[in-house]
């Protein structure tokens, strides 16, 4: 033990002795995931939040909640002594960290126990043995554990840097010593861009981490991420449940995770688990964690061409595919560790059942660069038919301060290919607006014949990506829905209002007596559409979009959703309203101010105009009055449902 490590006397009930409360040092899905188990356990729960955290799920969730500092993490979620505080205010006797933020922290995990609390994780040692890349591979080949050919010496001049990367042979990987993330890292393919290369890996390795030691590594052409989920107790006991396979990343960021990897024989399973495992004893490891290899799958998965990379001392995001496939909770398995008990099953109680794959729903849009969307979540609905881990409800806000991740959308199935077919239709079944999300890029991906197949690298997102991230576009049928909607609007709308006829024909490009075939003009996501309709296409039960309505409808297809502003006339369907309230229809900016205060105008007379999703939209008087209010500037920007002006109704 180390300092003054603290583990609670093992349960034999499975009661005495069991942590009581716990503070989760983390926020969002994580923190929402912890608190589930921890109630059905028995356990209290308490959270802290940020001041952009106020109103949270994982606060409104938990049985208590703390506030720690402001919105920045650095402020609030990654200053420990607060947290150990607020442990010690609200009584708590554990601190589980989740993942991310301080949960590989060895300094934070040794003042927690410290400060005479629980800390759920392995010991401070694990953690430093395991922190530094370099450390830890030397660690792993004195413990017999494969590893990647490279250089881990202290020796970090250019010129044996260079010496040794040519002997290595390129491609070679240049990484950060303490690096995580993708950053600090760097493939160099020739000699003479080597230079070049370490000098921008060191540079990013001393603004990101304060360190600029690299190590170098043979660059695997033909790469894929297998992981090992693995778990120890203070007893000595250590064990693996079996693999996983990260390889689907952009940016060394994983977004497809699946369990148990595609291709894996009985023979490579059980030497690279059997790995993981002596990976795991090497440290004396106590608790959840993942040991990473990369695996050249050149020619097929195979126990002499899969080494070590690193290894994770948490919780892994992608556990709910591990917990699938095995039938266990792996946070109830982390706080009866915790507590001082013994692992709850044995190596040969374990076993694989089935498959599950888990995707990772950001708040992105693809077709921009993946650009963060932020922003209040007017409307949001996850599917029912898969395993959703959120954080988030419609109507929370995705801010700007922290990882832009919705939801964790996880399938099981008795095959790969029903698993795969799961997800992908959980992913089309994805309604979110108006913050974006790339539920339909990873529809794609999980669509994509060779990922079917199995062939698969961590460059396939790459490789694809210019068919991945083509914006996407409604069908035909939705169209059809969405003309037809317009023409039963604006009928509707003619009459109530008394509109010539003449106007149906020039917006809307058809006769209302004209045969069953009709042109009809839609403003699709900013873009001018022309819709051809026939009655008998129209209203076939078979498929219909989901649709929201509004001043501007939003219809959701695939995972996407698509603004459709249809043509209408005047105020009533632009913003106006029977009361004489002239509302912004979208966000926009205000290019025309054509009226003021006090002014008499008549039906139909132009008031301002608006310029949103790249057309411009003509806001008029519903009814001969008085401007009463003007909220409206030229240049100015407005919110969909802004009051821009108000008209009363002329007498008589």
């Amino acid at each position: 033990m180390e300092g003054a490590e603290r583990h609670l006397e093992p349960a034999h009930d499975g009661v005495r002795g069991m942590i009581r409360s716990l503070l989760i040092a983390n926020r969002g899905e994580i923190a929402c995931r912890i608190i589930r188990t921890a109630r059905a356990m028995g356990v209290r729960t308490v959270a802290v939040y940020s001041d952009a955290d106020a109103n949270a799920l994982h606060v409104r969730q938990a049985d208590e909640a703390v506030h720690i500092g402001p919105s920045p993490a650095r402020e609030s979620y990654l200053v420990g002594e607060r947290i150990i505080a607020a442990a010690k205010t609200t009584g708590a006797e554990a601190i589980h960290p989740g993942y991310g933020f301080l949960s590989e922290n060895a300094d934070f995990a040794q003042a927690v126990i410290d400060a005479g609390l629980v800390w759920v994780g392995p010991k401070p040692a694990s953690i430093r043995a395991m922190g530094l890349k370099d450390a830890a591979k030397k660690l792993m080949q004195e413990a017999g554990v494969p590893t990647t050919p490279g250089y881990l010496g202290e020796d970090q001049s250019p010129e044996r840097l260079k010496a040794e990367a040519d002997a290595i042979g390129y491609p070679v990987l240049i990484k950060a010593v303490a690096g995580g993330g993708g950053k600090g890292m760097r493939r160099v393919d020739a000699g003479e861009d080597f230079a070049d290369a370490l000098l921008s890996c060191q540079r990013e390795a001393a603004s990101s981490f304060g360190d600029d030691r690299v190590l170098l590594e043979k660059y695997i052409l033909s790469p894929r991420h297998i992981e090992v989920q693995v778990f120890g107790d203070a007893h000595g006991n250590a064990v693996h449940l079996f693999e996983r396979d990260c390889s689907l990343q952009r940016r060394h960021q994983k977004v497809i995770e699946e369990a148990p990897a595609p291709g894996m024989d009985p023979d490579t399973r059980a030497a690279i688990c059997a790995a993981a495992v002596k990976a795991a004893r090497a440290v004396d490891y106590v608790g959840a964690g993942t040991i990473e290899f990369i695996a050249d799958a050149s020619a097929g998965l195979s126990a002499d061409r899969i080494w070590f990379m690193e290894m994770n001392t948490r919780l892994q995001v992608e556990h709910p595919v591990t917990e699938a496939i095995t039938g266990l909770d792996l946070v109830e398995w982390q706080l009866r560790v915790a507590s001082g008990e013994p692992l709850p099953k044995r190596q040969e109680e374990l076993s694989i059942n089935g498959w599950a794959i888990e995707a990772r729903l950001y708040a992105e849009d693809p077709a921009k660069g993946f650009l963060p969307s932020t922003g209040r979540l007017e409307h949001l609905a996850l599917p029912d038919d898969a395993r959703v881990e959120t954080g988030i409800e419609a109507g929370d806000t995705i801010s700007p301060f922290y990882d832009p991740m919705i939801a964790k959308l996880v399938t099981a199935a008795a095959t790969r290919d029903a698993a795969i077919a799961g997800l992908a239709r959980a992913c089309r079944e994805v309604e979110c607006t108006p913050v974006r999300t790339n539920a339909w890029f990873l529809s794609r991906l999980l669509d994509q014949p060779a990922f079917g197949s199995g062939d698969i690298t961590t460059a396939f997102i790459s490789d694809h990506l210019e068919t991945l991230i083509a914006p996407p576009r409604p069908s035909d049928t939705l169209l059809e829905y969405a003309a037809d909607d317009a023409v039963f609007d604006q009928t509707h709308l003619s009459d109530a209002y008394d509109l010539p006829q003449d106007f149906l024909v020039e917006r809307f490009g058809f006769r209302l007596n004209a045969p069953s075939q009709r042109t009809v003009r839609l403003s699709v996501d900013g873009e001018c559409r022309q819709v051809a309709v026939s009655d008998d296409a129209l209203h076939d039960n078979s498929y219909r979009p989901s649709v929201i309505d509004g001043p501007r409808r939003i219809y959701f297809e695939d995972g996407a959703a698509f603004s459709v502003a249809p043509p209408r006339f005047d105020a009533s369907a632009t913003g106006g309203a029977a009361d004489g309230a002239i509302l912004s229809p979208m966000p926009g900016r205000v290019i025309a101010v054509e009226a003021a205060a006090g002014d008499s105008v008549t039906k139909g007379q132009k008031l301002l105009t608006l310029e949103a999703m790249k057309m411009e939209h003509s806001l008029v008087a519903p009814f001969d009055g008085t401007v009463a209010e003007l909220n409206a500037a030229t240049g100015g920007q407005v919110s969909e449902g802004a009051l821009l002006a108000r008209i009363e109704r002329a007498e008589g």
